[in-house]
């Protein structure tokens, strides 16, 4: 590797100490000496290449410059009133002041609080003082690309969503404003790390059928999944939510946690809306690297709407079924993890084999027995590096656009270690995995079990072969209390208190992350709270298709809800 510039040596306060001690941390000693002097010279020129950058002014990608809005840009923090289920994090009322279509005119939006808002901030769901230390929040100088694109589809957006503290929990109890509830039922989990957008799409959805009207709603949002955190949401409220093919959605301005994890994706209280939210948001941008040479460009994108509307309202020839043609596999081992309830799992497998074969699809049991590994795998492929991305907000050797607005505390400290123990100690369990894992295994291990993710793709498509959906439970029961946090008369709330609740929650829903096929949560029914009977609260099916069939999973729910209906 070349040396690009060498420094002048008496402009550096840089000294063979420094050198030395750097060289300590690799278990290097270098003696003084001619070697050390001009690795020393060495070290002095990279610190002056990287303050010429630090003090240079930034770029702002005139792609994500923000979209001229109707009125300025303002925010203000919600009422308590007015955010009973805690589930906005900031307000606005934006809309584009000449947008480019009227694919969402009409349509009121919410967007997690990890995606970038151009002149609101962006908290990741965590605390001021960790993301800045004057404890003044900076406002976003993009919009992220689906911001922009919503915006120019004619939407009105309502403000940003709560989310997980780091994104880093599937349930809704980590969030640094306290716990966000589920639309249904106060004191109990929406489910994370997309907890507001789900509760605000289905508080929207109840008003709809109840006719209460509630300032704290949206008809649709976006959401982010890395792991479940948008369809675990989605099914624990009762409403769809659809993490798309890797690639497909541009996460261009959202805060990552791993780049082969991180999707973006539509949540809505229907099908169509989905539909509608995935045309508007997919497509090529030209930044994202997670983006590969099978993402459409924007004119190439499938109008997943008008298709979608095509199918289900198609004329039927004689004998024919919506669902005629169509092949669904109960995936066998998603029925068997452990902490799927016998509830959930009977729901699932009863609604999919009597809709599915009411609307003329062909329903088979398909066994994948490697499924059982994926959320393993899952965890060996990101862990090492997920405290680097999520925690320091390191860049990796592919070029990338982080949030410019953002720079999180790194090293930690003891107060962020309380501050996060206290609240998401999940969190605390990745920072803590990073220097672990690095000494005790190693990259060789990481690079294997990427290696893995292959081979467990490979696994699913294999069973593509016979089937054209597989069906799965998404969440393993239904939304569940609030674990206990702060201390009380029983002591204490502990770690793992705190953290047990969420185990098992993404075993059927990680593995699609690594392997990029598109998944949605299908609301299929309702179940009842264990040691609570009078409660119910939803029960979701997730379906699950080839790698840029997106379009096929959204005909399957379609053909699902008609042999609902036809069931009725």
């Amino acid at each position: 590797m070349s040396v690009a510039f060498l420094a002048d040596k008496n402009r550096s306060d840089l000294s063979v100490k420094d050198l030395q001690n750097a060289a300590s941390k690799l278990g290097i000693k270098i003696p003084d000496g001619p070697d050390a002097e001009d690795y020393l010279h060495l070290l002095q020129s990279v610190e002056t290449v990287m303050k010429h950058i630090q003090d240079s002014e930034d770029y702002i990608h005139p792609s994500l410059s923000p979209v001229e809005t109707a009125r300025p840009r303002t925010y203000w923090e919600p009422k308590r009133e007015d955010n009973l289920s805690n589930a906005w994090r900031h307000r606005c009322e934006l809309t584009a002041a000449s947008p480019t279509s009227t694919a969402l005119r009409g349509k009121t939006i919410a967007i997690k609080d990890n995606i970038c808002i151009g002149g609101l901030p962006t908290t990741v769901g965590t605390f001021t003082e960790l993301l800045c230390p004057d404890g003044h929040l900076p406002v976003s100088p993009i919009d992220a690309t689906v911001v922009s694109r919503v915006l120019a589809a004619g939407a009105t957006l309502k403000g940003s969503s709560n989310c997980e503290n780091y994104c880093a929990s599937p349930l809704s109890f980590s969030a640094a404003t306290g716990p966000v509830h589920n639309a249904w039922r106060k004191g109990f989990t929406s489910g994370g790390s997309s907890s507001g957008s789900a509760t605000l799409v289905a508080t929207k959805m109840i008003q709809r059928e109840t006719g209460e009207a509630c300032k704290e709603a949206v008809d649709i949002a976006i959401g982010g999944d890395q792991a479940g955190s948008v369809r675990i949401p989605a099914s624990y409220s009762g409403i769809y939510g659809l993490k798309p093919t890797y690639g497909l959605i541009p996460y261009t301005g959202a805060v990552p946690l791993s780049p082969m994890l991180d999707h973006l994706g539509p949540l809505a209280a229907n099908l169509d809306d989905i539909a509608l939210l995935l045309q508007v948001m997919a497509g090529y941008d030209g930044i994202d690297p997670r983006m590969t040479p099978e993402s459409p460009l924007r004119h190439q994108v499938q109008e997943y709407a008008q298709l979608l509307s095509n199918f289900k309202n198609r004329r039927l020839d004689d004998g024919e079924k919506r669902g005629s043609g169509l092949t669904v596999g109960l995936l066998t081992e998603s029925f068997e993890v452990p902490g799927v309830s016998d509830e959930v799992r009977n729901a699932v497998l009863q609604s999919a084999k009597s809709n599915f074969a009411a609307a003329g699809a062909k329903v088979m049991d398909i066994s994948i027995p490697m499924h059982r590994d994926g959320s393993l795998i899952w965890t060996a492929a990101t862990r090492l590096s997920m405290s680097e991305w999520v925690c320091q907000g390191k860049t990796s050797g592919f070029l990338s656009f982080l949030p410019p607005h953002l720079q999180t505390r790194w090293p930690p400290d003891q107060r962020m270690y309380d501050l996060l123990t206290a609240t998401n100690p999940a969190i605390v369990n990745v920072m803590l995995s990073g220097p672990f894992l690095q000494e005790h295994f190693g990259p060789a291990v990481e690079a294997k079990a990427h290696r893995k993710v292959f081979e467990l793709r490979a696994a699913y498509d294999q069973a593509f072969s016979h089937v054209d959906i597989l069906v799965t439970p998404c969440a393993p029961t239904v939304a569940m209390p609030h674990p206990r946090m702060q201390s009380d008369a029983e002591g204490p709330a502990t770690v793992m208190e705190k953290l047990s609740v969420a185990i098992g929650v993404t075993t059927n829903t990680a593995p699609f992350n690594v392997t990029g096929h598109p998944a949605l949560n299908v609301p299929c029914g309702f179940g009842r709270v264990p040691n609570s009977p009078e409660v119910t609260l939803p029960i979701g099916m997730q379906l699950i298709g080839r790698r840029w069939e997106d379009l096929t999973v959204l005909q399957a729910a379609a053909v699902f809800e008609e042999g609902w209906n036809l069931a009725e």
